[in-house]
């Protein structure tokens, strides 16, 4: 069960990480730069696409710990 929420707190931090970056880079759009070219330039960032990686690890940990409280609640009763 630790390893899961361990894995939990990885994904969230890695997900509040590249987020900053999103925001940081918001500001292209003050010095001029299009939606579109904001968009294409986001996700050539390596530090933007590893949003995906913890969206992942939270998804896969949270669907751990669920299934491993449900087991807990049935063998209660």
């Amino acid at each position: 069960m630790f390893k899961y929420g361990l894995l939990l707190l990885t994904g969230i931090f890695i997900c509040s990480y590249s987020l900053m970056f999103f925001i940081v880079y918001l500001n292209l759009l003050k010095m001029g730069y299009s939606f579109f070219e904001y968009v294409i330039f986001v996700f050539k960032r390596f530090e933007c696409l590893i949003v995906f990686l913890g969206i992942f690890l939270i998804v896969i940990s949270m669907n751990k710990i669920i299934y491993f409280v449900n087991n807990i609640c049935r063998r209660k009763v």
